[in-house]
């Protein structure tokens, strides 16, 4: 279960980066209010998996996802630029974020 929530988490880290650009600063009102809403619950659901978790490799992973989706994210919606590279760093960042799960421990 705790590994459930830090890859939520990762999923809403995704969510706040994506409004925090849509929020142009902060000042659009609803991109705002969804990168706090983001924001509260992704820290909120690592912060409950961490009672649990080695902070290690559940930090990895939550970023790890976070980043990889927030890139995935610009390149599908945002039009950001598409390479080959950045799809194997992407597919790598995956790759360490699933070997991290896999070495983590539960106490």
């Amino acid at each position: 279960m705790a590994w459930l929530l830090v890859v939520v988490a990762g999923f809403f880290e995704t969510g706040f980066a994506v409004c925090l650009k849509l929020s142009h600063g902060f000042t659009r009102l609803w991109p705002t209010v969804a990168f706090c809403l983001f924001a509260l619950g992704s820290f909120g659901m690592l912060t409950l998996s961490l009672k649990k978790l080695d902070v290690g490799p559940a930090y990895a992973v939550w970023t790890g996802i976070g980043a990889a989706g927030t890139a995935i994210y610009g390149m599908a919606f945002l039009g950001d630029i598409v390479s080959t590279l950045k799809l194997v760093s992407i597919s790598l960042v995956i790759l360490g974020v699933i070997g991290l799960q896999i070495s983590g421990s539960a106490h």
